[in-house]
């Protein structure tokens, strides 16, 4: 990644919003290029399902999940929900899908509304986008822009096809230009994994423990993580996340490869997975490592089942 602040790198935090089946998701599958789903956080505030990162030269736009707009009944019976509006608070433009093979409906003005109100306190930009633009013709698309225009005092509008992929780019430039200067990418480059946590987290401990020592131990080491849990007692601005994993080996003299001269080796393992885990999960990690020998895992279908092969 080449981009510095001279020549202007924005990124930053979108959501997509709209009533169910107006295609959210398939729109952020068609921006991120893959379908994905990476789970991460943004430093400092609510832990939010990240659902696509899109990296250009000059821009990272990093797609967030808003739990509950797609429940009508939260949406027409009551307020938006806390986490919702705190969600929406917290990005840096918002999208609003609203299919155009469909008339605007209660569903959509209520969202409108609930966004006018969102715009007087923050300011921020929403991006109104016509989606389903492939399944109406062009008599039909152009009323439907009108009265899209008509729903409220919108950034932009843009109308698009996810399904066929026509002005996906297009959504994803708007959407990016309204993002804050940043000295460059918030995520690193390439990054937009469907992998889950405990996943990510493995991997992590096995890039760490095979630091150095690929040779000695290239496939015989298998990472489970055991369990991840939050720590009790501890003060709210402050959580502490256990994470229990076991390194497991094929035989001694490799466990005591992993384990180091007086467990120096495992130590440092832990301290450069933990850094990665941290980041990844946005919070405070104690990471516990525990090596184990398990005979022949590669060559025994019942270990290689436990092991999650």
């Amino acid at each position: 990644m080449s981009a510095s602040t001279s020549t202007g790198y924005l990124a930053g935090f979108a959501c997509l919003i709209g009533r169910p089946n107006a295609g959210k998701s398939t729109l952020t599958n068609a921006l991120v290029g893959q379908k994905v789903a990476i789970t991460s956080s943004k430093p400092q505030t609510t832990r939010h399902t990240i659902r696509g990162i899109v990296t250009s030269e000059t821009s990272q736009l990093v797609l967030v999940d808003t739990p509950g707009l797609h429940k009508p009944r939260t949406l027409l019976g009551q307020r938006l929900n806390d986490l919702v509006r705190e969600t929406l608070l917290e990005v840096d433009v918002i999208g609003f899908c609203v299919p155009a093979d469909q008339r605007i409906g209660p569903g959509d003005r209520f969202i409108a509304a609930e966004l006018a109100e969102l715009k007087r306190g923050k300011r921020t930009p929403v991006v109104a986008l016509a989606t389903k633009s492939d399944t109406v013709d062009r008599d039909r698309l152009a009323e439907h822009l009108i009265a899209l225009d008509q729903l409220g005092d919108w950034a932009d509008i843009v109308p698009c096809s996810a399904t066929r992929g026509d002005q996906v780019d297009v959504v994803g430039r708007v959407l990016s230009g309204h993002l804050p200067p940043s000295p460059g990418p918030l995520y690193p480059d390439g990054q937009l994994t469907d992998e889950p946590e405990m996943v990510m987290i493995a991997e992590l401990v096995r890039e760490a423990a095979l630091e150095g020592v690929r040779d000695e131990l290239p496939h015989s080491l298998a990472v489970v993580v055991e369990e991840m849990v939050p720590r009790e007692g501890r003060p709210d601005d402050k959580p502490l996340l256990d994470v229990r994993v076991n390194v497991f080996v094929e035989r001694d003299s490799q466990k005591a490869i992993v384990i180091g001269r007086g467990g120096s080796r495992l130590r440092e393992v832990g301290t450069n997975a933990r850094t990665g885990i941290e980041a990844l999960l946005g919070q405070r990690v104690h990471l516990d490592l525990h090596v184990k020998v398990a005979k022949d895992w590669q060559r025994d279908p019942k270990q290689l089942g436990r092991l999650g092969f």
